[in-house]
């Protein structure tokens, strides 16, 4: 693939606002979208995320409750996914999700562990002033989005529509995803929808800033 195939892909990616609901992706091609999510980075490669693809319409119907702007996309895309994000009893430097994971994840061990957490430590407690509940999960969610994009990106690659959802209330969905879902909503919290399909019609004419206009070279 050249510079030129990745650009248009970037062309053809739009904010779908209604899917065809005749026209199902592969799941071949949803595996290669999530892969992308699986593969991308986030701040000390903690993986912050947890994906739910939504295909049960009885689930669908639920989340439309205070979700004003996924309506439309619950009805016809073919996949639907919610982004859940850790919560500060998992993602803070001490919880034993994190130690965990540096061990058996990212495979660190004996002093270079012992001084990876301290790095962790320092990074939330100092750097960043991630001290509160609120800043841990404005923080986790960030790398969460980091995900969002690559896999808009890689659908747009392989001909797939897409549509970011940012328009729900975010009590009432985590109230549904508890209730209905069964999600810990002490431990996750949501970051943001995404649907996923074919446009029904064609979008219009793609608006942006020109880049001379969002770059500054010094």
């Amino acid at each position: 693939m050249n510079k030129q195939d990745i650009l248009s892909a970037f062309m053809f990616r739009h904010a779908c606002k209604e899917f065809d609901p005749a026209k199902k992706i592969p799941e071949e091609d949803f595996l290669f979208i999530l892969e992308t999510a699986r593969l991308s980075p986030s701040s000390l490669g903690f993986e912050p995320w947890k994906f739910i693809v939504v295909q049960n319409h009885v689930l669908r119907e639920k989340l439309k409750d205070g979700a004003w702007g996924a309506t439309i996309k619950l009805d016809t895309a073919s996949h639907f996914i919610v982004c859940l994000t850790m919560k500060a009893p998992l993602i803070r430097y001490n919880s034993p999700y994190i130690i965990n994971f540096m061990s058996e994840v990212q495979k660190w061990e004996g002093e270079l562990l012992e001084n990876r957490k301290k790095t962790v430590e320092n990074f939330q407690k100092v750097d960043f002033g991630l001290a509160g509940d609120d800043k841990l999960f404005e923080w986790a969610s960030k790398q969460c989005y980091i995900a969002l994009g690559n896999m808009l990106t890689a659908a747009a690659m392989i001909g797939i529509d897409s549509c970011p959802i940012e328009g729900f209330n975010r009590k009432n969905t985590e109230r549904i995803l508890k209730e209905e879902f069964g999600v810990n909503t002490e431990e996750f919290g949501i970051s943001y929808m995404a649907a996923f399909g074919y446009r029904i019609k064609e979008p219009r004419a793609k608006t942006r800033r020109e880049l001379k206009d969002v770059v500054i070279w010094k």
